[in-house]
């Protein structure tokens, strides 16, 4: 999966819907017009068989008649879609929400539940992404989405019924099939078709209201009145114009999420490298009684997000969201037999052994990474051809990161206190007396008990290295959602009191702040996707030194060769085929670099590898790689919105 190139995609896709939008928009206000026209006519007593053509009815309609008419069309729609977009707009849990899912913790006592975490968390922390949080629609159907706007405000949506039925490989396949669609950047598309497609059918709906009109009208006045036929002819007509384009929007979005459906699929064996799980889950579909059905009412018009088909309608052939089961299980599994398979739910104690026995393999059958010197280090093309890719050797690798991590630290990642406190934890490395600093914040400002919880978290710390620690962020990330909106901004001024309690910030409390910022501030203050409006690197090269010499600084540790500062710098402008002069002035809390993150953020998709590829090359100048420069490297990318899986560069 090319994650740079789908995301480019995704980014023309937006444009392309944009300009249907607008073309739909253009049809409805010349058919209202020519339809108050002919009505406006038929009222006057104008009549075609009478010696009128086509075109005398349209001039007999006022022209400040079609300019208000025009007007209030693309009002209607424009402001349906707004109201819609702003709804929307709430990301991944507005989605899950309407829905009515309910939101999944840790401290479920249900084996197939902890088993669906499991495998969610498995598969963020192996994409290099937030881990989502989860939600559980009570649904007896086979059936999953994934929306959001941006990988940090994303979600997963799984069916009661898939929990019930599909085996820890069946449910990764899925799982993994809408990792996909968030790391394409198909779930901001989706969201966006929603809003479209509400104010397209918005025309109809004033027609419907017309239609309920006049009906009350005509029981409340004698039989035989005919004042309202008029108003009749107009409400018939815009519920007709109205779903004519919603029909022709339902049409594209068909077409659009049946592609990417396919592409998803794939990326899931890919990622997973076991074609069965995917194609397990798909003949399960088509086994079971419900299949994928939905009967939620709002499914409909998110029918495009679902990972199967939500129910079936007019013309199902040509408008339906997704490809035949047949196909896309032929597509994973070339060698199917044709058979779907026969489901049963799995018994209670069957579940909880699959899914305990399985977690189990992971928890005993791997070791930690290895991060010591001699540990292979990967090209910078290879580096920058990781950024948002799924495979299975990521997958594997993220297992073994897990399972290394010490259960009291695991433990408290997935709760909203000590999620808190193991963040605070995460920065209390100070000497004695910012330590002491830091403790009084700490007392004063947060929660009664936070100060032991937190001591009780920093021995278990104390082994763990910068990519260990970057785990648990990313781990904790559903948890600290679960704050309220209060206790959310309690806890980001304890966060940056503690790490300015020195007065000054060292390189992992600058990546754990930028990591939490990006995480959480969509969840709570509202997406803000990105514009991307540069194309090129070259009008951005100052910003580009400002990186590279934060990154090449690093390798200027103790022990270091003389130079080797400036001979990393000069082999990330080389990979650009640039020249300039290292920056070997300190960036005090890293300032410039903040800046210039801040305008390459706003690079275009194709155009951020060569980037990617250059601050690798600093980073592997000596072959050598540290878990501070892996940490650095990893905050960067994560802050230009290229995901970069943990252990794609090994440090020791």
């Amino acid at each position: 999966m090319d994650f740079f190139g789908a995301q480019d995609d995704a980014r023309r896709k937006t444009w392309r819907l944009g300009a249907l939008f607008a073309a739909a928009v253009l049809s409805l206000i010349v058919l209202t017009n020519l339809l108050v026209a002919a009505v406006y006519a038929w009222s006057t007593g104008m009549a075609l068989a009478g010696g009128s053509d086509v075109t005398s009815v349209i001039g007999a309609l006022p022209v400040s008649y079609w300019v208000w008419i025009s007007l209030g069309v693309l009002s209607l729609v424009g402001l349906a879609s707004l109201y819609k977009y702003l709804q929307v707009r709430g990301g991944g849990r507005a989605i899950a929400e309407s829905l009515g899912g309910r939101p999944l913790t840790h401290s479920t006592a249900d084996p197939a539940e902890r088993r669906l975490l499991n495998v969610v968390e498995e598969m963020a922390i192996a994409a290099g992404i937030p881990v989502p949080p989860v939600y559980v629609i009570d649904e007896p159907s086979i059936n999953a989405f994934a929306a959001g706007m941006a990988p940090e405000d994303a979600v997963i949506g799984v069916n009661q019924g898939t929990l019930a039925h599909l085996s820890r490989d069946e449910l990764q396949g899925v799982i993994g099939h809408e990792f996909s669609h968030i790391l394409n950047g198909d779930t901001r598309i989706n969201l966006r078709l929603i809003a479209v497609l509400h104010g397209i059918l918005f025309i109809g709906l004033v027609g419907r209201g017309l239609l309920r009109g006049v009906g009350r009208g005509s029981r409340r006045r004698s039989s035989g009145g005919s004042g309202g036929a008029p108003v009749l002819a107009l409400a018939l007509g815009l519920l007709v114009i109205g779903y004519a384009g919603t029909f022709f929007g339902n049409l594209i979005k068909a077409a659009v999420s049946r592609q990417r459906e396919f592409l998803a699929d794939a990326a899931s064996v890919q990622f997973t490298r076991n074609p069965q799980g995917i194609a397990g889950a798909l003949r399960k579909i088509g086994g079971l009684t419900a299949g994928s059905a939905m009967s939620s009412s709002a499914a409909g018009e998110a029918s495009h997000m679902f990972f199967g088909q939500v129910g079936r309608g007019f013309m199902n052939g040509l408008l339906s969201t997704h490809p035949p089961l047949e196909r896309r299980i032929r597509a994973v599994d070339p060698r199917w037999d044709g058979r779907f398979a026969v489901v049963t739910p799995l018994p209670d104690a069957a579940g909880a052994a699959t899914g305990a026995a399985a977690d189990a393999a992971v928890d005993a059958g791997v070791s930690r990474l290895d991060a010591g010197p001699g540990a292979p280090a990967a090209a910078a093309a290879e580096v920058a051809d990781a950024v948002g890719r799924l495979d299975e050797g990521a997958l594997a690798g993220a297992q073994r990161l897990i399972a290394g991590l010490p259960e009291a630290l695991h433990a408290a990642a997935h709760e909203p206190y000590p999620a808190r406190a193991l963040m605070y934890a995460l920065v209390m490395d100070q000497p004695a007396p910012y330590r002491q600093r830091q403790i009084e914040h700490l007392a004063a400002h947060a929660e009664r008990g936070m100060i032991g919880e937190m001591g009780r978290l920093q021995a278990a710390l104390a082994p763990l290295d910068e990519i260990d620690r970057m785990a648990l962020v990313d781990l904790a990330v559903p948890a600290l959602k679960q704050l309220s909106a209060s206790q959310y901004r309690q806890f980001v001024g304890n966060l940056i009191a503690l790490i300015k309690a020195d007065q000054q910030i060292d390189l992992f409390e600058w990546v754990l702040h930028r990591l939490l910022v990006k995480d959480l501030t969509p969840h709570f203050e509202k997406p803000r996707p990105e514009r991307a409006r540069y194309g090129d690197l070259e009008a951005l090269q100052p910003h580009v030194v400002v990186v590279l010499s934060a990154l090449a600084r690093e390798q200027a540790a103790p022990g270091a060769a003389d130079g080797a500062a400036a001979q990393a710098f000069a082999a990330g402008m080389a990979e650009l085929g640039a020249t300039g002069a290292l920056q070997d002035a300190d960036d005090v809390n890293f300032a410039r670099l903040n800046r210039a993150l801040a305008e390459l953020r706003q690079l275009k998709p194709l155009v951020k590898p060569r980037l990617i590829k250059a601050c690798a090359a600093v980073v592997l100048a000596d072959g050598q790689v540290s878990t501070r420069q892996a940490a650095l490297l990893r905050g960067i990318a994560a802050t230009m919105d290229c995901p970069l899986p943990p252990g794609v560069i090994q440090g020791h």
